[in-house]
C-alpha cells in the first residue's frame, strides 16, 4: 500500500465515525446513553421521537461501534460502547459552546425565559462543599437515571415531583441541582421554582455522566 491509499483509507474510515455522530438526534442520544444503559423505547420518549426513527439512529451508531447492545432479561439495552465516546462528544461540545456563539446565547436566552439564575458551581467545587456538607444536593433527572448511577450524596427528586416536595426540604442550605449536563433543562427548571419559592439554588454546570468520568464519587441502587 503507498502513502496516498494508506492515507485515503484511514482517513475514510475516521470520517464514517464523524458522519455517524454528525446528527442532531444521535448527538442527544450520546449525550442521554453517558447517564446509562436505554432501550430504545426509553430514548424515544426522551429525545420525542418514534421507536422507528430512534432505532434507525442507534443502528448508525452501532455500526460506527459508537453504541453496543446489551440483553437484561427480557429487555435490550444499549449502551455507550467506551468512556472515549462521551469523551469526544463532550470535546465536540466544548468547541462548539467555545466558536458558536449561538449555543451560549440559546442556552442564556432559554434560562431567562424560565427565570433561573446563571449561577453555576463547578464538580470541582461541589465535591469540597459536600465533603464539608455545606449543600444539599439534589438529583432531578428521572428516577431511574438515578438508580443505574448518581452523584454520592445526591436525594432524588425528579423535576416532575419537585414542586410536591418543597416542604421536605431546608432553606437553611444552598440547594445544588443536577441533571444531564448544560443542554439538559431539568436543571434550569428547578432552580427557578426554587428561587421563587424562597430557597437559594444554583446548578451544578456539569451532569452526572461528566461527574462520573472526572472519577468523583458515585453510587448505584436498586430499582
Amino acid at each position: 500500500m503507498d502513502k496516498r491509499a494508506f492515507k485515503t483509507t484511514v482517513y475514510t474510515e475516521l470520517s464514517k465515525v464523524v458522519k455517524a455522530m454528525a446528527n442532531p438526534v444521535r448527538l442527544e442520544i450520546i449525550d442521554l446513553l453517558a447517564q446509562g444503559p436505554f432501550t430504545v423505547e426509553q430514548l424515544a420518549t426522551s429525545i420525542d421521537q418514534s421507536v422507528a426513527n430512534t432505532s434507525q439512529h442507534l443502528q448508525n451508531l452501532k455500526n460506527a461501534a459508537l453504541v453496543q447492545v446489551n440483553k437484561q432479561g427480557n429487555f435490550v439495552l444499549y449502551t455507550l460502547s467506551s468512556k472515549s465516546v462521551y469523551q469526544t462528544w463532550l470535546s465536540l461540545r466544548t468547541l462548539g459552546m467555545e466558536f458558536n456563539a449561538e449555543i451560549e446565547k440559546t442556552i442564556g436566552d432559554f434560562r431567562q425565559e424560565v427565570n433561573a439564575t446563571v449561577q453555576g458551581i463547578k464538580a470541582e467545587n461541589l465535591s469540597e462543599m459536600l465533603e464539608r456538607e455545606e449543600v444539599l444536593l439534589l438529583d432531578v433527572r428521572p428516577e431511574e437515571e438515578f438508580h443505574r448511577g448518581h452523584i454520592e450524596h445526591a436525594l432524588s427528586i425528579p423535576i416532575s415531583r419537585l414542586a410536591e416536595s418543597l416542604e421536605n426540604l431546608t432553606k437553611k442550605k444552598t440547594l445544588v441541582v443536577y441533571c444531564r449536563g448544560p443542554f439538559c433543562v431539568y436543571a434550569d427548571q428547578a432552580v427557578a421554582l426554587l428561587i421563587s419559592k424562597g430557597f437559594k439554588a444554583i446548578r451544578l454546570e456539569e451532569g452526572y455522566g461528566e461527574w462520573a468520568l472526572l472519577g468523583l464519587p458515585t453510587r448505584q441502587t436498586e430499582d
